[in-house]
């Protein structure tokens, strides 16, 4: 057991690191749930409309996710051989790659965000119903790629600050965004203090708006306090990048970024092929997902933690403590999010019935949520191990082990039990997680077999 158990200081440093990555994924997943309980008060069209855009653009932000993940590995592994223009230069690549991802996503949606909104209306339901989602999700689109821009300079921030073990400011701009965000939702979706009723466009332009707030703190404090955070002095002399280390970042970081770019669009994919029997399911999806993203936060600030610090005993060339300490961080999630998952269940019952909306949709999204917390300690796995192996450098490996197995084994899935079994919803989402089992199977030898164990920056 002592293999899978640390000391009191062990897990002093983890819970220094995951804590802050918690309290802010925690804050605004429940201020995400807030706004979504708003807007889902208002009716279900407008909830459904707003739910099927931010589906797209999670597509977008896990794509940004993934083309910074590729140089944050660099960016850790740096920090841990105390490299400090090391970790500019990741920064400056990072910087190039949302700029160009901004640039695709942004054209992408202005010209095609309408047939992207008809994909996930194709099930049954009145015609007067699904026009309205439409309406109400073009709308919500179209304020939304306004904050792309300060949401993916965030990331670039933020994750750098993370990888070099400095969790507080993107925790404290994290909260001052999301009180923000929950302040003007009430202002502008209700109409208070004089305001217009704006429904889900107000949801919008709050969210937009605490978007460039977050932005603006980040940014500035960090580069008003250089000493703390070195890699900001003389960020921008240069945004040149040296020849060789662009080409390791790029070799390393591409299957990072195709990775959560399709797997972003499996998961997507999952929830058009549900969405295929009917707009209520739509509707329950959101309600339940909405809510798995508050108690997801404990195994997701774990598995940061799995990145920083086997990431740095690695840059380090600590083998032995990459390793120790990898066991012990995969057996602490798992428990953790044991516990999170009974306290999921049992309140399950409870945060449907504060939309409205229909019996039906209450009672699926329960049962959902029900499902969510049984596999909870399964996700927890597989996010370990994925991170584990990330963070060595063994970016091809997580690439065929998420969206490889997402798009060859879960979607097919879906898509035959959706389309041609008359399965109920709930037995068909339980047999796509089922199938998560052979996943966990095969990141349980990689881990084992050390696969992940290698210093990326040693020649760098």
């Amino acid at each position: 057991m002592r293999k899978f158990i640390g000391d009191k200081k062990f897990y002093l440093m983890v819970l220094s690191i995951a804590i802050p990555i918690m309290i802010q994924n925690g804050i605004t997943n429940f201020v995400a749930l807030l706004d979504n309980i708003m807007i889902g008060r208002i009716g279900t069209e407008q909830m459904s409309g707003a739910a099927i855009v931010n589906q797209l653009i999670f597509v977008y932000n896990l794509c940004i996710f993934g083309g910074v993940a590729g140089a944050g590995i660099f960016t850790a592994q740096f920090f841990g051989q105390n490299n400090v223009e090391g970790v500019r230069q990741t920064v400056r690549f990072k910087l190039w790659t949302v700029i160009v991802l901004n640039i695709i996503t942004i054209s992408l949606l202005l010209i095609k965000g309408e047939a992207l909104i008809l994909l996930f209306l194709t099930g049954e339901g009145e015609v007067s119903s699904i026009e309205q989602t439409l309406q109400y999700g073009e709308q919500y689109l179209m304020i939304m790629l306004l904050g792309l821009p300060a949401f993916a300079l965030v990331q670039v921030y933020a994750g750098t600050l993370r990888e070099c073990g400095k969790t507080v400011l993107p925790m404290v701009a994290g909260l001052v965004s999301v009180g923000t965000n929950l302040v003007l939702n009430y202002i502008l979706i209700y109409g208070k203090f004089g305001a217009p009723v704006l429904g889900v466009k107000g949801a919008a332009i709050a969210t937009v708006i605490a978007r460039y707030v977050e932005c603006i703190i980040v940014v500035v404090v960090t580069h008003h306090q250089s000493k703390e955070y070195p890699f900001a002095l003389g960020l921008y002399r240069t945004l040149l990048l040296p020849r060789d280390l662009t080409k390791k970042i790029f070799v390393k970081g591409l299957p990072l970024l195709v990775n959560e770019t399709l797997w972003s669009l499996g998961m997507s994919a999952l929830v058009q092929c549900y969405s295929i029997r009917s707009i209520d399911v739509v509707a329950a999806f959101n309600i339940s997902n909405t809510i798995a993203n508050v108690f997801n936060i404990v195994f997701i600030a774990l598995g940061d933690a799995v990145a920083i610090i086997v990431g740095q005993y690695l840059g380090a060339g600590k083998m032995k403590e990459a390793r120790d300490a990898d066991n012990k961080l995969i057996a602490f999630s798992v428990m953790c999010c044991t516990g999170i998952a009974i306290i999921m269940f049992i309140l399950a019952p409870l945060f449907p019935n504060l939309y409205n909306t229909s019996k039906d949709v209450k009672e699926l999204a329960t049962n959902l949520i029900r499902a969510f917390a049984v596999f909870l300690p399964q996700s927890a796995f597989m996010h370990a191990t994925y991170f584990t192996i990330r963070s060595g450098g063994k970016t091809l490996i997580t690439f065929l082990f998420d969206s490889v197995f997402v798009l060859v084994i879960s979607v097919p899935l879906a898509f035959v039990l959706s389309r041609y079994t008359v399965l109920p919803m709930l037995v068909i989402f339980v047999c796509v997680q089922l199938a998560d089992l052979i996943k966990c199977g095969i990141g349980f030898i990689l881990v084992k077999k050390g696969v992940w164990m290698q210093n990326i920056v040693a020649d760098a």
